[in-house]
């Protein structure tokens, strides 16, 4: 009974985090968009003439994407989990090639 408490609680912590990892996604969102309409306003109203609003959505844009890669997990290949799955196959080929 203990092994599915603590998987119980594994699971709890897990789901826990994935929530807050999106809830910081979701607030960092709201500020670049919040943000993007700011700048926006400021270039268009104190320097019509020069247009430069785009380079901070750029570059804001750029890290918005890194973060909802990790949260949404868009390149699997990065994620702790298949860290720790490649680090155990390599283990057992090593463990594999002693034996043999």
């Amino acid at each position: 009974m203990e092994p599915t408490k603590f998987n119980d609680h594994e699971k709890y912590r897990e789901a826990k985090k994935q929530v807050q990892e999106l809830k910081g996604f979701y607030i960092h969102l709201f500020f670049y968009l919040a943000l993007t309409l700011y700048f926006i306003y400021l270039n268009l109203t104190y320097s019509p003439q020069h247009i430069w609003f785009y380079w901070p959505m750029l570059g804001w844009g750029i890290g918005l994407f890194f973060h909802a890669s990790k949260v949404f997990n868009f390149f699997p290949f990065l994620d702790k989990k298949w860290e720790e799955k490649k680090i155990q196959e390599y283990m057992n080929q090593t463990k594999n090639n002693q034996n043999e």
